[in-house]
């Protein structure tokens, strides 16, 4: 049986609380023991909003410990914790973690900068303890379909692909920290690393990097460059006004299909053939990451899917993407 400590109960917390529920109820040797947040009211049903899961699920936390104070919560028996903290925390609480000997599963992106992204690395490293950041569209069934397509070649190679990832200013975050650059790095940062973690995982690292970002980092044009010509490109953009809400699309082009994410729904349009819609089991990228990690716990196995490394390079080429933004836009390597 997994022990789990959950850190953060904003709206992500919330989603992974919504896995642990489902995976206990699935009879998944798993429990949820404790909850540490630092404003009180989210154990007592404060309103929770996002623009990009349904949060209005009441939930019964009379069995699990909760704690504002994080000394305390440190004393619960655990194997894990799950952090699910503002960005500008997570290299603090995974290192404290990690030292404390609890492996860990930490919420995309890995940290702010890389420089403290690497010293997560080098905790989990030093203290044996697996780390796995929570980048969930390695997980996620259409992009997990995407990944075998490309891998095998059933539709030949990729010769061009697009990726969006958008919606309205994130205006309910905790004391307003993902409107605040310094904190949660802009949509570059909090949202773009998603296109660019899946782009790294489909094709490898790329050679270098081309971007435009707005002021505030809020709005994102970036290209990627591979020795093979292929033409990959990722939008993000975290301003849309109006009743927008929250969109993620993609649209691959191979050389024997078109593959197209929107709506929520992977569309295969093969060459000579007649368009499918694809199906899964309905379980999303957050429940499935969550399961991957108590697995590899309870049967002692590497993390694969998505290591530490994958994610600080992630961050490495948001970090060139950055930088080609402050150049107007000529191509960076990765690690210039």
């Amino acid at each position: 049986m997994i022990k789990v400590g959950l850190i953060g109960l904003g709206s992500i917390g919330r989603v992974h609380l919504d896995a642990y529920a489902q995976l206990e109820r699935e009879g998944f040797p798993i429990k949820l023991v404790a909850i540490f947040d630092a404003d009180e009211q989210k154990f007592k049903g404060k309103k929770h909003e996002s623009n990009v899961v349904d949060l209005n699920t009441a939930y019964d936390l009379s069995e699990i410990n909760t704690y504002t104070d994080s000394e305390l919560f440190y004393q619960e028996e655990m194997d894990m914790v799950d952090i699910t903290l503002p960005t500008y925390l997570h290299d603090e609480f995974t290192i404290r973690s990690l030292n404390k000997g609890l492996h860990v599963l930490c919420e995309k992106p890995i940290a702010l900068d890389s420089g403290s992204g690497a010293a997560m690395v080098e905790a989990a490293a030093a203290t044996g303890k697996k780390l796995m950041i929570a980048h969930c569209l390695r997980f996620w069934p259409e992009y997990e379909y995407l990944k075998s397509v490309v891998d095998s070649e059933k539709y030949g190679k990729v010769k061009a692909a697009t990726f969006f990832r958008g919606g309205g200013a994130p205006t309910w975050s905790y004391e307003n920290w993902m409107l605040q650059v310094d904190k949660s790095g802009g949509a570059l940062v909090d949202l773009h690393i998603h296109d660019v973690d899946m782009i790294n995982f489909l094709f490898g690292k790329p050679e270098s990097v081309s971007a435009l970002c707005s002021e505030r980092y809020d709005i994102v044009s970036a290209h990627f460059r591979y020795p093979d010509g292929k033409i990959i490109h990722a939008d993000a953009d975290l301003s849309l006004p109006g009743g927008f809400g929250f969109a993620m699309t993609f649209r691959v082009h191979m050389e024997a299909a078109t593959l197209v994410l929107q709506d929520g729904r992977l569309t295969v349009h093969p060459t000579d053939e007649p368009s499918w819609v694809y199906e899964h089991d309905g379980n999303l990228g957050y429940y499935r990451e969550i399961k991957y990690f108590a697995e590899r716990l309870l049967n002692d196995e590497a993390i694969l899917t998505s290591t530490p490394e994958d994610s600080l390079l992630a961050l490495q080429i948001v970090e060139a993407e950055r930088q080609s933004s402050g150049r107007g836009g000529q191509f960076v390597q990765i690690g210039e």
